[in-house]
């Protein structure tokens, strides 16, 4: 199989695993995974067809095979993967939390996949359920429906389901995967405009969101999650999120927040708020481990 081969030099500090850590789905993700080298695999779905893209650092520069019929779509997005069009020049810290982040992070860059369907996808399993059970319905969807990565993988990389392939899945299969109704639904919806919705990278910022949002069952969260990977949107706040707003009020604030209270201290950043979010995950912080967590529920044996 043809390999596509590309070494880029970045012209700023570059943390390949801070910058590429939103894209994997927990350890068992079958489109992610970090080879005993310290090589990164990522498969996925590209306007060409499947393709596989290798990383590694190299010096200076970054060292990237690609295979498949999407192994050009990867190379030529490599730069923009890594954070290339992200301009953080503007951007000023208004806490010590993130200062602090921001002096100790300089290589934290915001990458953008250029694509939208292998994103959404489990962007939306994650809707109101535990990390746990989107990861396991995503590892199921991606092995039962998607397909062998090309290339000279690590063993167990897979494509995603395409399109096509998720509007095959019937009732059954779906609630084998653990997916319930409301998000197979959305994800069925999502499915059948899948290429209108890949538009929504090229218009970036909130025109894109919206038109992720035209969808029934993709509401603020979804697409503020899909538009910090797809176009590394530096404003798509995830309003909504079980975890975030008490994550950002404790480092900032010292106390929990609600979203009204998250988008209230976040203010002064924008148009980079979520800049700001991710230094402060980034930088490890967590809430204190108290309150109340999602059930983990298995909707295989419902």
């Amino acid at each position: 199989m043809r390999e596509l081969r590309r070494e880029w030099r970045p012209p700023f500090p570059l943390d390949l695993a801070a910058v590429l850590a939103p894209l994997r789905r927990g350890r068992g993700d079958p489109a992610f995974q970090i080879d005993d080298t310290g090589m990164v695999w990522l498969a996925g779905n590209t306007k060409g067809g499947a393709g596989t893209l290798a990383l590694r650092r190299v010096a200076g520069a970054v060292s990237a095979s690609a295979w498949g019929d999407g192994a050009e779509s990867f190379v030529d997005g490599l730069p923009a993967l890594l954070g290339a069009a992200d301009d953080d020049s503007a951007f000023q810290a208004h806490h010590p939390a993130v200062a602090n982040a921001r002096r100790r992070m300089p290589g934290l860059r915001l990458g953008a996949t250029g694509r939208v369907w292998d994103v959404l996808v489990p962007a939306v399993l994650e809707q109101k359920v535990t990390g746990y059970e989107a990861r396991r319905s995503w590892r199921e969807l991606c092995r039962r429906y998607g397909v062998p990565a090309p290339g000279p993988v690590p063993n167990g990389l897979r494509v995603p389901p395409t399109p096509h392939a998720l509007l095959g899945v019937t009732d059954w299969q779906w609630h084998r995967a653990g997916v319930d109704g409301a998000r197979r639904r959305t994800l069925i919806a999502s499915a059948r405009v899948a290429h209108r919705l890949e538009l929504a990278s090229a218009l970036g910022g909130a025109a894109g969101r919206d038109l992720l949002r035209k969808v029934p069952g993709i509401g603020v969260w979804t697409a503020a999650e899909v538009a910090q990977r797809a176009w590394g949107d530096a404003d798509a706040v995830s309003v909504g999120d079980f975890h975030i707003p008490s994550v950002v009020g404790h480092a900032l604030l010292g106390r929990s927040l609600d979203d009204d209270g998250m988008l209230e201290v976040l203010a002064p950043y924008a148009p980079q708020r979520q800049r700001a979010v991710r230094y402060v995950e980034a930088s490890g912080f967590s809430r204190p481990r108290f309150g109340p967590r999602y059930p983990v529920r298995d909707y295989r044996s419902m």
